[in-house]
């Protein structure tokens, strides 16, 4: 192996992941997480374990890590799998197994939260779940449908996440011809539904030329409707299926590109591309995903995955020392070594289901994989959008396969086939065996393969941050050179240091301006969408399974073009496509932040130090009049916010804090009471320097005397709408933040509208970071993102 420029110190962002996420006790470093890993899978080898352990190690150490469950698990003696992700059944019945064979509804939950539990993403096909309207016999009552259902496993979820310390994953997917389609894809417009979810449609070659014709869509199931439906024309189809309804191709197809444009889902699954493509697609049907989508797998299939860090392979990179050029030979023996450990992990890890261990015996899975794509190509001087970046990925990915499916052979003369195995069918043209050089194929069919497929291209996220100095995750290019992130320490107080790019601190520690870069820098909302389509298609023919890539669009992107990207895709034969538009509803992903505090000092932000106690004497002050309206009839309060100025660090200036807040004496009413209380704890809550987490939490409130109506809203078109709130607690902390808002110059004195993108909230809404507290974590490029404070979590 070639010696390869290295930047010598941890910035603190891998420290801290590699501390948080992968360190055990009595572990100090990345090289005793390897050892430890190295004597895990060599522990399963029949004979020299010792050497193996050796290879093993010396592999870590150039890069062939494993997907976090291994670096996390292996060789600890804690009962959890090292298999990041499943797909699991979900039959149509409540309990015990239905007619053909799938768990039941709660019996597939149980088998869920046992497999989070233990460390594993699920991913589900829930369109064999009787759609809303139909008979259930048994009880002689009517369905409720799949979203009913999927709701529970949000919620099991949420509980199984609460009890462990990483995130439980989930996919969702429905076919495009389920009867619940359109509730499914509107489902997540809701905020608080699914948020345990990534959601993506089950599409057909047959829907899709549906569109192209313009041509009328049934919307179908095995299970019988009901007697109502069946009078609004719901019939029997000579194949046994049930059509519920008939709809219009293009308005269904409509819905789903309207949905994905305004909320980033759902995804899209193309079903047939998937299994025309599978190599066992003679013994398995694929209708679901692993949560990140990389891994299109049958009932308990799972995804055994390790990267390689493809930046450990550029030799001499930005030609500072001679030709920058990427190391084959060294990637073609890590390669080689990585499916035999890969492999080794199948037979080291735990499994949380019989039925998975069964599985992944049967056919014996693993995704090689690779990390850094995005930066090696900055590292060799080649533009990520541009023929000669797509032409060195494709080099890439095409050296990886030839080499994996060659060791996998070695491994079978060795270990043995996969049980499934026949040569023929694996090998009929079609699949993705079919397409492999004329000698691999020659010696599958002579000795057979170890493994039914080999390469995924997966989201790296906390791995590589730990373990790969934060180079671009996956196939990505870089989404920003450089941010800053906010860290909550145990005293409550908060951190911030910036977070850099791998090859721009290599550039920057070269010699190079980062001032002024050259045009190979370029970043993934730099890129247009076709450039980021354009590289799925350049790896994916070497791709056995598929590539976890989001397409990241500007928010003024034509909807008309937004529509044709997957039009492209499907005929382009890529198995899924998922995409991002920042925009008004979604807010933008990343907010790159100023020049960070200088080394060592901690940024103190005025707005969120404590405040052990109120000021003395008169504080400025706002009297707010609130009307909004209930079932009860219009409602009428006084609100009063007091102000303290505190200093801008950043240009001196004085700024104002909101301190206290009340509700003046004398208003009769029965809601008095909690209402006091409410601005009580607002004020703890200002004075702790946490206020915006207490009003989004109080935005969230839920009850069941229905909606109530504060305020407008503005579309864009310009025209103002009602704005509806779930309860008066969320209505009232709305008014707050207006007021505080106005105060602040954010919104006009007096306003109701909410402006359609004022640019003044970047951050978008999520799930609760459990770094800085704030409702901001979302998925991105598989992982769990902060967009408030750059905190990344688990990867599905």
């Amino acid at each position: 192996m070639t010696i390869l420029q290295n930047i010598t110190n941890m910035q603190p962002i891998s420290l801290d992941v590699l501390a948080e996420k992968y360190l055990k006790p009595g572990e100090h470093s990345a090289d005793d997480i390897y050892r430890r890993v190295a004597r895990a899978l060599a522990s399963v080898e029949p004979k020299d374990r010792d050497l193996w352990q050796d290879r093993f190690l010396k592999n870590l150490k150039r890069g062939a890590i494993g997907a976090g469950r291994i670096m996390s698990a292996a060789g600890t003696d804690i009962e959890a799998t090292l298999i990041n992700c499943f797909v699991q059944p979900v039959g149509d019945c409540i309990q015990g197994k239905d007619k053909d064979g799938y768990p039941g509804i709660y019996e597939a939950l149980r088998e869920a939260a046992e497999t989070m539990r233990r460390g594993g993403g699920v991913g589900y096909d829930f369109s064999r779940i009787r759609p809303k309207g139909a008979r259930v016999k048994g009880t002689a009552s009517i369905a409720s449908g799949p979203c009913s259902y999927i709701n529970v496993f949000d919620q099991s979820c949420s509980t199984v996440e609460s009890a462990g310390a990483r995130r439980g994953a989930q996919m969702g997917v429905l076919r495009i011809d389920h009867p619940d389609v359109q509730e499914f894809i509107t489902a997540k417009r809701t905020p608080g539904r699914w948020n345990n979810f990534n959601v993506s449609i089950g599409v057909t070659d047959a829907f899709m030329r549906a569109v192209e014709q313009d041509a009328q869509w049934e919307l179908t199931h095995t299970a019988e409707p009901s007697e109502t439906l069946k009078q609004e024309g719901a019939h029997l189809l000579a194949d046994g299926r049930w059509v519920y309804r008939t709809v219009r191709a293009r308005d269904l197809w409509n819905t789903v590109m309207q949905s994905a444009y305004d909320f980033a889902e759902p995804g899209i699954l193309f079903l047939d591309n998937i299994n025309r493509d599978n190599n066992l697609r003679y013994c398995e049907r694929i209708d679901a995903t692993n949560p990140c989508g990389e891994q299109p797998l049958p009932s308990y299939g799972c995804c055994d995955l390790g990267p390689i860090i493809l930046t450990r392979f550029v030799n001499h990179p930005f030609s500072r020392d001679g030709e920058a050029s990427f190391d084959f030979e060294g990637f073609r023996e890590v390669v080689a070594v990585q499916v035999r450990a890969l492999d080794n992990v199948l037979d080291a890890t735990f499994w949380p289901l019989k039925e998975q261990h069964e599985q992944a015996m049967a056919k014996r899975r693993i995704g090689v994989g690779f990390t850094g794509l995005g930066d090696t190509l900055v590292m060799l001087g080649l533009r990520y959008d541009h023929h000669d970046g797509r032409e060195m990925a494709t080099r890439i990915a095409r050296t990886m396969r030839d080499v994996a499916y060659r060791a996998s052979v070695e491994l079978a003369k060795e270990k043995g086939a996969f049980p499934e195995f026949n040569a023929a069918k694996y090998l009929e043209a079609g699949t993705f065996a079919s397409r492999l050089p004329e000698d691999i194929k020659a010696d599958i069919a002579t000795h057979g393969i170890r493994n039914s497929h080999l390469i995924s291209i997966a989201p790296t996220g906390t791995v590589s941050l730990a373990f790969a100095d934060n180079a671009s995750n996956g196939i990505e290019p870089a989404f920003s050179w450089r941010y800053q992130r906010k860290k909550r320490e145990a005293d409550g107080t908060t951190q911030e240091y910036a977070v850099e790019d791998h090859a721009w601190r290599l550039y920057r520690e070269l010699g190079g301006n980062v001032d002024n870069l050259p045009n190979y820098f370029i970043s993934a909302l730099e890129l247009s969408a076709d450039d980021h389509i354009a590289m799925m298609e350049a790896v994916q023919p070497y791709v056995d399974t598929a590539i976890s890539k989001t397409v990241n669009i500007p928010a003024d992107y034509p909807y008309e073009d937004f529509k044709q990207l997957y039009v492209q895709a499907w005929k382009a034969d890529l198995k899924g496509l998922a995409t991002y538009r920042p925009n008004n509803i979604l807010g933008s992903v990343l907010s790159t932040a100023p020049e960070p505090a200088k080394a060592g000092v901690s940024a103190v932000d005025p707005m969120r130090t404590v405040i052990e106690k109120r000021p003395k004497g008169g504080l400025p002050a706002v009297a707010e009049k609130i009307e909004y309206v209930t079932q009860e009839g219009q409602k009428t309060l006084y609100i009063v916010v007091s102000f303290i100025p505190v200093s801008d660090p950043d240009t001196g200036q004085s700024i104002e804090r909101a301190i206290e807040f009340f509700m003046p004496v004398g208003q009769s009413d029965q809601s008095q009471q909690w209402i006091t209380a409410s601005m009580r704890l607002l004020s703890l809550a200002a004075r702790g320097g946490f206020l915006e987490r207490a009003l989004s939490d109080m935005r969230k409130v839920v009850w069941d005397r229905g909606p109530v109506r504060l305020g407008t809203a503005l579309k864009s078109d310009g025209t103002q709408i009602p704005r509806w709130h779930d309860s008066e607690v969320a209505a009232i902390a709305y008014a707050v933040q207006r007021i505080i808002d106005q105060r602040r110059g954010l919104v006009a004195e007096g306003s109701q509208a909410d402006e359609p993108d004022s640019g003044k909230h970047p951050t978008m809404t999520g799930r609760k970071c459990p770094e800085c507290g704030a409702y901001a974590m979302i998925r991105k490029d598989g992982c769990d993102y902060c967009t408030a404070c750059g905190s990344i979590g688990s990867c599905g």
